[in-house]
């Protein structure tokens, strides 16, 4: 496999190219099958829920070019969806803003990845999350895997599945709430968007717990 790192490279270690299934492999051979991924879309933003989505691949039917939905434009994340949707068993759950401004943003990230987990037809003995945490109250080992949706394919197709729903649940609010621009930022902090929010107030769909609604923020 193709590797980005050289004999020379001031990396300390080397990193695929772009994702594979070889995780999902090991673990099949290993007995641990199925295996799911799980990732998250929207931690960052000041509006709108986080949203989780966990998928079970086939490996006879993987979909050519899944990767970091970060890493993909608004068109192939969308033919992607469909290809992944047509292929694979996925599940989605979300968290809004108030469950968002009750616990944490972390907190509620881990939550709806454990509720889309538990959503999904079949039930997988592992489970591989990107980043560094493993949802809590998982009925199976769970494995946390750093840069992994640029790493595990699994993983990949979750992040393209959360990303897209997100992307058209917020492009729905802009009719719901007209005015902050939720079709064109999908409530990430643009200056558009403050701008709005100093005009109009926050909506409900407003995460206040974050910094730019908190009262030391305001004064």
């Amino acid at each position: 496999m193709p590797r980005r790192a050289t004999a020379d490279s001031p990396l300390l270690f080397d990193l695929p190219v772009g994702p594979d299934f070889s995780m999902e492999s090991a673990a099949r051979r290993a007995g641990q099958w199925p295996v799911a991924g799980a990732d998250e879309a929207g931690r960052g933003p000041l509006a709108g829920p986080v949203v989780a989505a966990a998928v079970i691949l086939d490996p006879d039917r993987i979909p050519d070019g899944l990767h970091d939905s970060k890493q993909l434009t608004a068109a192939r994340r969308e033919a992607l969806f469909s290809q992944i949707l047509a292929t694979a068993m996925v599940s989605v759950a979300s968290s809004g803003a108030r469950r968002i401004d009750r616990t944490d943003i972390r907190k509620a990230s881990l939550d709806a990845m454990r509720r889309a987990v538990f959503g999904l037809h079949a039930r997988p003995m592992l489970v591989l999350t990107d980043g560094l945490d493993v949802p809590p109250g998982l009925r199976c080992e769970g494995r946390a895997v750093v840069k992994g949706d640029a790493r595990v394919l699994t993983i990949a197709a979750a992040s393209i599945v959360a990303k897209v729903v997100r992307d058209r649940m917020m492009a729905c609010a802009d009719n719901t709430y007209p005015g902050y621009g939720f079709g064109t930022h999908a409530g990430y902090g643009t200056e558009r968007h403050r701008e709005a929010i100093g005009s109009l107030g926050p909506c409900a769909l407003h995460r206040l717990s974050f910094r730019p609604f908190r009262p030391e923020a305001l004064d």
